[in-house]
């Protein structure tokens, strides 16, 4: 695994957007993942590591989150800014060739052919980002896998991550944080401490005084204050995606309802839904049973 930046523009300059680079930055198979709200690229971990030896696996951190850089202003969070900033990222990092000065012609033009098999994963957040890019005309996407979210995001769900996501709450100690994680997260279903300790661990920023907190602007929580929460509607999206897709869907899951996933199962892609028991919002890729139905589909389906 190594690491990387990337400069991005927002509205008010520039921004650094940090990511994980796994396999041979060579390789024409690319995988991008892509986390949800209030988490990040290392939650990739587990799944990068299962591709990396058939697959270029590229995880951002979403602006405002693990070693991204946080926007100074709070109103720009958003899907503009987060689509704008995958572009970019997919231009920069995916297809344009690396230490391009000593690629050979055939290097280059395997790169440039390179276009035929990105692949995204994307979990909550980053599946909307994925559905809504796949959606687009001329989509350089061809495989999509969405993990536990829908075209249809029930209001409950935004007032319940609303009800934790705009705190900024600090600890004495990181055992402290890790309880507090493993509590709002209970929904990613029945970890081991060592993955907990993963999840926390990368997730966990120290401040000068010893606290500790999430390593994410809270700021990005904006969205959530002081407004009516109301479903959000991407039916329309869905409908015009064409690429091959795969769903995951948490049984317990709050987010992507039963009802949610059969209408998807009969729209748009027509995806197939893979269901993991006893796990509510969002199967977090970590065991291998979760992984080898997302590294069939990428790697050995079509």
């Amino acid at each position: 695994m190594k690491h990387g930046h990337i400069l991005c523009a927002n509205p008010r300059g520039f921004h650094r957007l940090h990511y994980t680079d796994w396999g041979d930055p060579r390789n024409p198979r690319v995988v991008i993942g892509v986390h949800g709200l209030t988490r990040n690229c290392r939650d990739f971990d587990f799944l990068a590591e299962r591709l990396a030896p058939d697959c270029r696996v590229v995880c951002p951190d979403v602006v405002g989150r693990g070693d991204s850089d946080w926007l100074p202003d709070k109103q720009d969070y958003g899907l503009p800014q987060y689509l704008s900033d995958t572009a970019t990222l997919l231009a920069r990092v995916v297809f344009w060739p690396p230490r391009r000065w000593l690629v050979r012609l055939g290097d280059l033009l395997r790169q440039r052919h390179s276009t035929r098999s990105l692949c995204w994963v994307g979990t909550s957040m980053g599946g909307v980002i994925g559905m809504l890019l796949a959606a687009q005309p001329g989509s350089p996407i061809r495989k999509l896998v969405v993990n536990d979210v829908g075209p249809l995001i029930p209001r409950a769900f935004l007032d319940r991550i609303g009800g934790y996501i705009t705190a900024d709450p600090r600890f004495r100690t990181f055992e402290e944080l890790r309880d507090y994680v493993r509590r709002i997260s209970a929904p990613f279903g029945p970890l081991t401490d060592a993955q907990w300790n993963h999840l926390t661990r990368h997730n966990a920023r120290q401040h000068a005084d010893g606290s500790w907190s999430m390593k994410y602007d809270p700021g990005i929580g904006l969205p959530f204050r002081g407004k009516p929460m109301a479903d959000i509607d991407l039916w329309k999206m869905w409908d015009a995606i064409t690429c091959q897709t795969l769903v995951l869907r948490g049984t317990e899951s709050d987010l992507l309802l039963p009802e949610i996933a059969d209408e998807m199962r009969k729209r748009g892609p027509r995806p197939r839904i893979v269901e993991f028991s006893g796990v509510g919002h969002a199967p977090m890729l970590l065991t291998e049973d979760q992984i080898a139905p997302v590294r069939d589909f990428l790697i050995t389906t079509g």
